[in-house]
């Protein structure tokens, strides 16, 4: 019999979430419950259930007719993947129109599970969780425009204030307008008039949610020329937005750089999200806009957790969990949090609040690379930091992950490690990430990557400010030029007196 697959989380229960959309019916599977869900399997159709809805007051029925032979492929695949659980979330077409309660019936034969049709304001509610559970923290406006409607809920942290649902989604208003693009502008802003909530989020972040913005985002990438594809916390300027926004919104689509990475079904209702995005920065005012990859289905997930496992840090759980799998030894990872932490401390160098965090995750993450060979561990490190599924850190945040790790792994003054991801970084990130990269590199030559001997590492003030990293005289054979030679380079990069000693044994200064 073959063995379990260890690249998997062996505690972790499968569960699927179907979200029946206005536009897009989609299937994730998540490996479990957790803070920081990691994908299984992912597969949307774009059904188009509330295409004419407006003129018609029912669910289209081709779309009807297709939604019901993908339900049977949803079921399938869910069973397949071994979900022990099947989440089926209905919005704002099947909760509108007026077959959609025969809708909701058939399907429900067909998915064997209850379907939660959502209200308005429960959809609000599970966007603004899902904006919640993806930012450390969240503090503006969150916009989830789907196929149907637009929700508007205000953030703060882990409060939810005022929302509303506006009839504003992308099939919607394209029907309601008839076509028409102006006449989309005049709608928008009209119901837009209604949503008070906007005035209070003048000079904070507007967080757009729903999958119209994210293909808008991906736009603006490659109009920008952006050396990161991630979407989560993707952060566009007002000036940059206004510019790119003015450009979609005349519907010469086509012209824009980059849209044949976008869907055909898609591309239609790209003018139509623009235009909304366009009149809610106009009502609103943000400081800047920030993509959400977290909507309705993750804010759902957040919601099934209990209050501890919603407090926990979403970074740091991912990065936990890519030691446990990856590293050489989890526990190896977690001295080494300590040690850093303990080690900054010796050395006088204050932290923020995001500053320890990406310190913590970064240590985490110091060894998932290990499995390549020697010369491509700082390459393949970097690349898989880079592009992690990580939520609660910003993009120069993220480079500072990847490139603390590829510096530990090719030379903390390798001029040759990724200049674009360098370049998202702030200076003081470079400069942390080289000193961080600095003092793991002593340390692993004094560990061979395995636990037990950083707790007994200790570091003394002595005269002359100098900082001696002190080995215990039972390691003593651990002591050489090697680890003193890694220790010169901590001095150097760090400015400081170190010495590399064993207790009651010989020293060896390193500058």
């Amino acid at each position: 019999m073959q063995a379990e697959s260890q690249g998997r989380l062996q505690d972790r229960r499968p569960l699927s979430i179907i979200d029946i959309g206005s536009n897009s019916i989609r299937l994730v599977v998540y490996e479990g419950l957790a803070r920081s869900p990691t994908m299984l399997f992912n597969e949307k159709m774009l059904a188009g259930l509330g295409r004419g809805i407006v003129s018609t007051g029912k669910l289209d029925p081709e779309a009807v007719t297709r939604s019901m032979e993908e339900f049977r492929r949803f079921r399938a695949l869910s069973e397949q993947a071994g979900a022990a659980q099947i989440y089926v979330l209905a919005t704002a077409a099947a909760r509108e129109a007026v077959n959609g309660p025969d809708f909701i019936h058939r399907a429900q034969d067909v998915l064997k599970t209850e379907i939660r049709v959502l209200s308005g304001r429960q959809e609000a509610h599970y966007s603004a969780l899902g904006v919640i559970s993806g930012f450390h923290p969240a503090d503006g406006i969150a916009g989830d425009l789907g196929g149907g409607s637009l929700e508007l809920v205000d953030v703060a942290g882990e409060a939810i204030g005022d929302g509303i649902t506006l009839p504003l989604g992308g099939l919607r208003l394209q029907d309601m307008a008839k076509n028409s693009l102006a006449q989309a502008a005049k709608i928008t802003r009209d119901e837009l008039a209604r949503a008070k909530l906007l005035k209070g989020g003048q000079g904070r972040p507007f967080y757009a949610v729903g999958g119209t913005w994210r293909n808008l985002a991906r736009l603006h990438m490659e109009m920008t020329n952006y050396p990161l594809g991630v979407m989560h916390h993707y952060e566009i300027g007002i000036e940059s937005a206004a510019n790119f926004l003015r450009q979609v919104a005349k519907g010469e689509i086509e012209k824009v750089k980059g849209i044949e990475g976008v869907s055909k079904n898609r591309r239609s209702l790209l003018p139509y999200g623009a235009i909304v995005l366009q009149e809610i920065m106009t009502a609103m005012q943000p400081s800047k806009i920030i993509v959400s990859a977290l909507g309705v289905r993750e804010g759902f997930l957040y919601s099934l957790l209990d209050e501890a496992e919603q407090k926990a840090d979403p970074l740091i759980s991912a990065a936990e969990e890519l030691a446990r799998l990856r590293s050489r030894s989890v526990t190896h990872s977690h001295e080494l949090v300590e040690w850093t932490a303990r080690t900054f401390a010796a050395f006088g160098i204050d932290e923020t609040e995001d500053e320890a965090r990406y310190r913590h995750a970064a240590a985490l993450l110091a060894d998932i690379g290990w499995r390549a060979h020697p010369e491509y561990r700082g390459k393949q490190s970097l690349n898989i930091i880079a592009h992690a599924s990580f939520f609660g850190v910003d993009h120069p945040g993220r480079a500072f992950l990847a490139l603390a790790n590829a510096y530990r792994h090719d030379g903390i003054f390798n001029e040759s490690i990724d200049s674009e991801i360098k370049a998202l970084a702030t200076p003081r990130y470079l400069e942390r990430a080289r000193v961080l990269a600095a003092m793991m590199r002593v340390v692993y030559l004094l560990t061979a990557s395995m636990p037990g001997i950083m707790p007994r590492l200790k570091w003394e003030q002595r005269a002359n400010g100098v900082l001696a990293l002190v080995l215990p005289a039972s390691l003593a054979d651990l002591y050489g030029e090697r680890p003193a030679g890694r220790l010169a380079q901590l001095a150097r990069i760090t400015n400081r007196r170190l010495v590399l000693s064993v207790e009651g044994g010989p020293s060896m200064s390193v500058k």
